[in-house]
């Protein structure tokens, strides 16, 4: 009753404005976005479609739910952005397409400009055995000894011709050689993600610079209107995601998931990553919420970061991540992280705390929030099965801020009300700081005489006889009285311990000493059979007090070997003061 309530609630947040369950879609996050293309105020869906992974790559623009345009992409798409690259009216986004090592650059729905990345170094060993090759003076079979000889111990790694030589069989050698022998090598890196940064405004409708990240572990700024390169930055490993944030010209920060399973963060003064975030297991997602990024992960974990790395907090998913996208509404002040699971699911977080879930016919593989149409609130989810789904928010719509998932309290992660540091806390720290060799040196004078007078007060008390224990490691023995009675016979029973760990002793003795102007025992001496070490042996014997006076003294035990005088364990009992004579 109550999950029917639930799904209720959650179904009753967001209109189903559209599902096209055949819709021959086939994209993911990275390739879709909301523009406005007209100028007109309506914002347009834009998809980079994937096709079959060979064939039928398309570029499609939708209006509602209408396809208004599609163009053909010659290569997949590895991302999808729109940006506005000049200061001309009216102010119009173009959209740049990612695909292998171009950028196509499209503007009023046609081609407008493509750039292609720098090309790489070359090996010169390589270029070299290719001229021989071409001059005709190693075969096919010696090309490839050289080229495998080269792939194993060069620092420079091969081109793709050289690669591709290496795979061939020996038949298609030769007709390998023959056609390309004559074309120049060229090494060239492929685009793995792609971003916008802003240049030097932060409005929305400011220029923006594209920000690609590439195959041979470089990140480009490019500059908007000339496509010339504006920054290089080195990372690690290999870029698969980003997340950008700032303006070019004042301060940025580019936050990178790369394949090596670590998060690199780059800022505007350096051209190496200024911040590391290593994972547990490799990100697949990443996105920024506020000051804070988030990252899902193949673990089925959601991390919460903040921009120098600070982990803040964990939330664990029911099933593996697929997607991430970010939720933000600024008319509301919402910003929540939108993540799509394999269970069918979409979850949405605000920070650690689960505050919706969106139920879809199938695995969602894209999602989009933003304005799409005239409405601010659009959800744009595309499936495994190439269907398309759009969703509204209520504009009723409102998301409970309590915890929906187990885990700690949220109290836990409020941060303690520190004091600050007072005038006599500073004091004594410099104190402690310039005379930190004199208050060592005390205290280990301190701490010796600690130590000796332990060691003094262990000697009297060892000669005094004040302890039950044996200070003889020949007869480890512990000794504990109990005196019971109130006078003036009283029941003295004596607790015999041999402490030893595997060694039993024989041939004990036991003597008692006393005054016998006040005392009488009945066995003031007797003998103790063998000893197992470990078991407690008890020994009774009456004490009668034969003094009126009411008073007490000590009596004396001995613990001896059989022949010897010299005791192994001396104890004092203290005897109380005999009640009954004392009434006389």
């Amino acid at each position: 009753m109550s999950s029917g309530t639930e799904m209720n609630a959650e179904s009753s947040k967001w209109l189903d404005a559209h599902y096209d369950p055949v819709a021959n879609l086939y994209t993911f996050s990275s390739c879709i976005d909301l523009a406005d293309l007209n100028g007109d105020g309506e914002n347009r869906l834009v998809i980079g479609d994937l096709g079959t992974g060979s064939s039928n790559m398309k570029l499609k623009v939708y209006r509602g739910t209408a396809l208004m345009n599609e163009s053909t992409l010659l290569d997949l798409p590895t991302g999808l952005v729109s940006f506005l690259m000049d200061l001309h009216e009216p102010r119009i986004p173009a959209i740049a397409v990612a695909s292998g090592p171009f950028i196509y650059v499209y503007k009023n729905l046609r081609p407008y400009f493509k750039f292609t990345l720098p090309s790489l170094e070359i090996n010169a060993l390589e270029q070299d055995v290719w001229q021989q090759a071409r001059e005709g003076q190693i075969d096919p079979l010696a090309l490839k000894e050289l080229l495998e000889g080269i792939r194993d111990t060069a620092d420079v790694p091969l081109s793709v011709r050289s690669l591709r030589y290496l795979g061939l069989e020996t038949q298609d050698m030769e007709e390998f050689v023959s056609l390309h022998k004559q074309q120049p090598i060229r090494r060239q890196t492929v685009i793995t993600c792609i971003g916008t940064l802003k240049k030097s405004s932060a409005d929305e409708d400011g220029v923006s610079c594209l920000v690609i990240g590439t195959e041979s572990n470089d990140v480009y700024i490019l500059d908007p209107e000339a496509f010339t390169i504006l920054s290089k930055l080195s990372l690690p490993s290999a870029p698969t995601m980003m997340d950008v944030t700032g303006q070019f010209d004042v301060e940025f920060r580019i936050t990178v998931a790369c394949r090596n399973g670590n998060i690199y963060i780059l800022r505007r003064e350096s051209s190496k990553p200024k911040y590391c975030i290593e994972l547990s297991s490799h990100p697949v997602g990443l996105v920024r919420v506020g000051k804070n990024v988030v990252v899902g992960c193949a673990e089925e974990r959601l991390y919460g970061f903040t921009q120098k790395g600070k982990k803040l907090w964990t939330a664990q998913l029911p099933a593996p991540i697929t997607t991430m996208a970010t939720m933000d509404l600024p008319t509301r002040g919402f910003q929540a992280v939108l993540v799509g699971l394999a269970n069918c699911e979409v979850h949405l977080y605000r920070d650690k705390n689960l505050v919706s879930t969106i139920k879809s016919p199938d695995v969602v593989t894209g999602l989009r929030f933003g304005r799409y149409g005239r409405e601010d609130g659009a959800l744009v989810m595309t499936t495994k099965g190439g269907g398309l789904a759009v969703k509204i928010l209520k504009r009723t719509a409102t998301f409970d801020e309590r915890d929906a998932a187990p885990g700690p309290p949220p109290a836990q992660s409020v941060r303690l009300n520190v004091p600050k540091k007072t005038k006599l806390y500073v004091d004594q720290t410099l104190r402690e700081r310039e005379h930190a060799t004199a208050m060592h040196r005390a205290f280990q004078m301190d701490l010796s005489r600690v130590r000796l007078a332990a060691a003094q007060a262990y000697v009297r008390a060892l000669e005094a006889s004040l302890t039950p224990m044996s200070a003889n490691p020949a007869a480890p023995l512990k000794l504990n009285a109990v005196v019971q009675g109130l006078g003036p016979a009283f029941k003295l029973t004596l607790n015999v311990q041999n402490t030893a760990a595997s060694r039993p002793i024989l041939n004990l003795t036991v003597s008692f000493l006393y005054d016998g102007g006040l005392y009488s025992m009945r066995t003031p001496y007797f003998r103790i059979p063998l000893l197992v070490p470990g078991l407690v042996y008890p020994f009774e014997t009456l004490v009668e007090c034969t003094s009126d006076k009411g008073i007490s003294d000590v009596i004396k035990v001995f613990v001896l070997h059989d022949g010897k005088t010299a005791p192994l364990l001396t104890a004092h009992i203290n005897m109380p003061v005999s009640e009954g004579l004392a009434l006389e």
